[in-house]
């Protein structure tokens, strides 16, 4: 897994940050990792700082002044990865929803397929959630089901948070231009790419609900991901914008 860079966006994740790194350590020597945290008052940034020791050269930390967002944590982990000449970014939650391991499984899909964007899919062979409370688990079904008929898309988890871009797709996509930055991020993140004609696999996952600290899910989120598919399928019939 050389020249891989993966990337977790954190706020208040202090009960996980040190776990989580160890598990994707243990996957491969060669993987490198970026935490990017939002001045969490918890401690969080603080800890990465002391585990930097442990894992000279391969653990690197980004802190921003301000809780400011996933997608805007996301576009500066990319911007840091391709002045740093990473071929591939992985993007994967601080709170075990995704297991570490199956990071190997999206590399291994994007190197051997001619894959450009892999996606650890929750719905590409049914449902695969556990923990969730069932309106939960409504919620993201269904909004999947909506992304997919107002954009067209064929992806079956299109709000999935655990994703592996080669960088050809990074640099492809203007990232200054991404508008969202709640869970709508990913949504634009894979219609950009599917847009610009890239090959886009869907890697069956497990997904477990968070077990340790808080979800940072809510309502405005939720409002943003449901007004923002309009926008952008909108937008994309009238402008080049996501060509």
């Amino acid at each position: 897994m050389k020249s891989s860079l993966v990337i977790i966006p954190t706020y208040n994740e202090i009960l996980n940050i040190s776990l989580m790194l160890k598990e994707v350590f243990l996957v491969s020597k060669d993987l490198h990792v970026l935490v990017v945290d939002d001045s969490s008052p918890d401690g969080t940034s603080e800890e990465v700082a002391r585990l930097q020791n442990r894992y000279a050269g391969r653990l690197f930390l980004l802190k921003r002044n301000g809780k400011k967002g996933l997608g805007k944590a996301y576009i500066s982990g990319f911007k840091w990865g391709l002045k740093k000449n990473y071929n591939y970014f992985f993007q994967i939650d601080c709170d075990f929803s995704h297991d570490p391991k199956d990071l190997l499984r999206l590399h291994n899909t994007l190197c051997a397929n001619s894959v450009d964007l892999c996606i650890g899919s929750r719905y590409i062979s049914g449902i695969n959630v556990v923990n969730w409370p069932i309106s939960r688990i409504l919620l993201s079904y269904f909004a999947s089901y909506y992304v997919r008929i107002i954009t067209c898309m064929t992806i079956k988890d299109p709000t999935a948070g655990f994703n592996g871009y080669t960088r050809k797709v990074i640099e492809s996509i203007s990232l200054d231009d991404i508008e969202f930055v709640g869970y709508a991020f990913q949504i634009e993140m894979k219609f950009r790419t599917w847009k610009k004609g890239f090959n886009i696999f869907e890697l069956p996952i497990v997904f477990k609900d968070r077990e340790r600290g808080v979800s940072k899910l809510n309502k405005s989120i939720i409002k943003e991901a449901i007004l923002g598919v309009l926008k952008m399928k909108l937008k994309s019939l009238f402008t080049n914008a996501y060509k």
